[in-house]
């Protein structure tokens, strides 16, 4: 019985993967699919396979989908930096508060991530809108917030919260006296943060990265409504009902993602590893055993 269960524990596991992942294995193939005229994916020929080529892939940052895709990487890269050291520097500070003051911090920065995109995206619109009228109004025209300075503001708004909450669980494992006792071995409060404390959680801050990087990548709702110009994800939307889209630009964004985190995420293993392998040593040591 227990072999049967666990067989089908398996069988369970791999179809729930085969539903998630089969997606994105078809638009990988896809994407080196020759889709004929304008190579694009449209509803008439995304699902016809016409044979291989890489025409797909060289056509791929010319015209617009190229100042979208270029647009979009630099939104993503400067706000996923400024939201990780923002976010970083804000768990930190949340870490070291009183519970009833980190509980009701915590409550108001989980809002961001649990209310609704459609939500932001308009919120955003309006306070933007309201901040260059308000310009105007005061003789300022020339300093109104562009499309560029209102999806960084919007990217690295929404990118924070999840920064926040992937650094926290790893300054919970921290120990307070690590900081202690860099203070105690003649470091000023600034190199103990940077010497001591944040190494240790180095872990953290980098999935806080990857997060806010993704989030960056994924969003579409709040850009649509806030940006002037077409980041990757508005020109997908608006190009597939019309033209049509090229399917390379998913794979293009994929794999280096997908590379990245198996990247982080074996080397957090290896650590861990290495981590347990010490202690082990140690153990063997206080027991009077012999460590090779």
């Amino acid at each position: 019985m227990k072999r049967v269960f666990k067989s089908f524990k398996y069988v369970f596991l791999g179809l729930a993967l085969l539903f998630l992942y089969i997606p994105i294995i078809y638009l990988i193939v896809f994407s080196f699919n020759d889709f004929g005229t304008g190579r694009h994916v449209s509803y008439t020929n995304i699902g016809t396979w016409n044979g291989f080529t890489l025409r797909n892939f060289l056509t791929l940052f010319k015209g617009e989908a190229g100042d979208a895709l270029l647009l979009t990487l630099e939104i993503a890269a400067v706000s996923s930096i400024v939201a990780t050291i923002i976010g970083t520097a804000a768990a930190i500070g949340i870490n070291a508060m009183k519970k009833r003051t980190r509980t009701a911090i915590l409550n108001v920065s989980q809002l961001p991530m649990v209310n609704p995109d459609l939500v932001t995206g308009i919120t955003f619109m309006m306070l933007f809108a309201f901040v260059n009228t308000m310009l105007i109004n005061m003789g300022l025209k020339h300093f109104q917030i562009g499309g560029f300075v209102k999806l960084l503001i919007a990217h690295i708004s929404f990118s924070i919260p999840y920064v926040i909450f992937s650094v926290l669980p790893r300054l919970r494992q921290s120990s307070d006296m690590l900081y202690e006792a860099a203070i105690d071995l003649g470091c000023s409060p600034i190199q103990a943060l940077f010497k001591a404390v944040i190494p240790d959680i180095m872990p953290g801050i980098t999935s806080g990265f990857i997060m806010a990087l993704t989030m960056s990548l994924d969003d579409f709702v709040v850009s649509y409504f806030v940006g002037d110009k077409s980041v990757l994800s508005v020109y997908i939307y608006s190009s597939f009902r019309t033209s049509g889209v090229n399917p390379a630009i998913a794979t293009v964004l994929f794999v280096p993602l997908v590379a990245l985190l198996l990247f982080v995420n074996l080397r957090s293993l290896a650590k861990e590893r290495e981590y347990e392998i010490q202690s082990k040593k140690v153990n063997l040591k206080d027991k009077g055993g012999i460590t090779k």
